[in-house]
């Protein structure tokens, strides 16, 4: 200590003594490298002389900590794992387990000491892209513990969130390759993992890691059937980050996992063709820029234009009726790409028109074998085992199926209304192809969902359209007709006294 120098306390206690070591943690850095680089010529050796260059860097350390030489503190620290790293030969890492678990656990450590631990121990694990682990020989069996270990170091503390959330998904993903590897909870155990950090919040990510991160947690609840959780996290991503440059490949994953939950889970019509719909934007963005000669990073994983457009209109047709659904349709049908899909075109077409369609359309079967009718549109991280995907083919293809033909007999009884103010049941059923019992269950369904007013008088087998109006309301009408009929006759009498004075004179 004699050769230490102080750099004294400041008055009023504003800044703690610091004594400058540099030049005997050089010394004993050297000394304890040299130490163990002696003893790999004898490997029986190797261990004791290991535990004895720790112990002369661990004394060092402790008057670096105390000392608050932060700077020979962080050497020291670096020295130690990679010495445990050199010289520990075992498989599990046992030494260098316990030497990252003393440094990080001592009393009044530096946090800048703390994170040199998580950083050099990171790269020896971690892939250079930060969170895909390494598969090496030398960590092969340590690599979970040694994570788990970093992990807990890094919890709780704001300056090491980063490291915190890319080890957390590191272990995440070795909880899943154990998952498909046979063991079972590990899909769950990586849910988990992954659903304990609030990425949202962590100021030190970039929004192209956070959107990432909260893929993969919607991604991973989706898998283990979760949907409730999936949604909710779902909206932790702003749509408007999805819309700046260089984010089109999250988005279209995104809006696929997305489109997942509302066909596996809700069967939401509207909803899945606002995801295609997104996509098709990105798509066909996508396709202008290849056009222009601009190229763009993982374009391949963008779904085609054309699928993404095909699904949309399907999907347009299977919602339900509304000004939302219209609206969305009537401003696909002046998109210039829909004329390359003349399927596409007519249905919106026949939706649009005020004429009764005859089931099956023209385009049904080409329409019913789009890939979104089945779990071909599923990302395919979600189909779990084929038996599984098989059963859910069939249950989306029939559910689609029956609601197609739903929404035509609603768009024709909607169109009826128009046209008809009461009909007979039997020449409605006629009309639509039905029989009478089935237009009765549909009539009732529309009037209950509140989409279409009908009464239906079954002794004189009459269904009514138009409300039956009181006195009150007729006389109300009647005498704003005859209020517009007297503004007609009181302008026309002006303007032809006017032309007669005009030819007068």
């Amino acid at each position: 200590m004699s050769s230490a120098q102080s750099s004294g306390k400041a008055s009023g206690g504003q800044l703690e003594e610091r004594v400058d070591l540099s030049a005997e943690t050089t010394e004993k850095i050297a000394q304890a490298t040299s130490l163990v680089e002696t003893a790999k010529n004898n490997p029986a050796s190797l261990p004791s002389t290991l535990q004895d260059a720790l112990a002369l860097l661990s004394a060092l350390e402790k008057k670096c900590r105390v000392g608050n030489d932060t700077p020979s503190l962080v050497n020291v620290c670096r020295t130690m794992l990679t010495l445990c790293r050199e010289g520990d030969t075992s498989a599990d890492k046992e030494v260098l387990h316990a030497t990252l678990k003393q440094l990080s656990t001592r009393r009044s450590q530096k946090s800048k000491a703390i994170a040199v631990l998580v950083e050099t121990v990171s790269p020896w694990l971690i892939a250079e892209d930060g969170y895909t682990p390494l598969d090496t020989t030398e960590f092969s069996a340590a690599r979970h513990d040694l994570l788990t270990t970093l992990r807990n170091i890094s919890s709780g503390k704001m300056y090491l969130e980063a490291e915190y959330a890319r080890i957390t998904r590191s272990l995440a993903i070795l909880a899943e390759a154990d998952w498909r590897g046979g063991e079972e909870g590990k899909l769950s155990e990586a849910a988990d993992l992954l659903g304990e950090v609030h990425v949202e919040t962590y100021g030190s990510l970039s929004k192209r890691e956070k959107v990432e991160f909260v893929l993969e947690q919607m991604r991973l609840n989706l898998m283990r059937k979760d949907y409730v959780r999936a949604h909710i996290v779902s909206n932790k991503i702003k749509k408007s980050t999805l819309e700046e440059e260089g984010m089109a490949t999250l988005k279209v994953k995104y809006y696929t996992l997305l489109a997942s939950y509302y066909q596996q889970h809700d069967k939401n019509a509207l909803e899945l063709a606002k995801c295609f719909h997104s996509i098709y934007g990105t798509s066909a963005a996508v396709e202008d820029k290849k056009s222009e000669g601009d190229a763009m990073t993982d374009e391949s994983t963008i779904m085609g234009w054309r699928e993404a457009l095909t699904n949309t209109v399907v999907f347009l047709c299977l919602s339900e009726y509304s000004n939302e659904v219209k609206d969305m349709m009537e401003r696909i049908r002046l998109d210039p790409r829909l004329e390359k899909i003349s399927e596409c075109r007519d249905t919106i077409k026949f939706f649009l028109k005020n004429e009764i369609m005859h089931y099956p359309l023209p385009h049904q079967a080409a329409l019913e074998s789009v890939p979104a009718f089945s779990t071909a549109s599923l990302s395919a991280d979600l189909i779990i085992d084929k038996s599984q995907g098989q059963q859910l083919d069939e249950t989306l293809r029939s559910h689609w199926h029956t609601t197609f033909h739903t929404r035509i007999i609603q768009h024709n009884l909607r169109v009826v209304s128009i046209y008809y103010r009461r009909i007979h049941l039997t020449r409605l059923s006629q009309l639509l192809s039905l029989s009478s019992a089935e237009t009765e269950t549909h009539i009732s369904q529309m009037v209950s969902s509140g989409s279409l007013y009908a009464k239906i008088d079954r002794p004189k087998d009459i269904v009514r359209f138009a409300k039956k109006r009181c006195e009150e309301e007729v006389l109300t009408d009647w005498a704003e007709d005859i209020k517009q009929l007297l503004g007609l006759v009181e302008e026309t009498s002006y303007l032809i006294q006017k032309e007669n004075m005009v030819q007068s004179h």
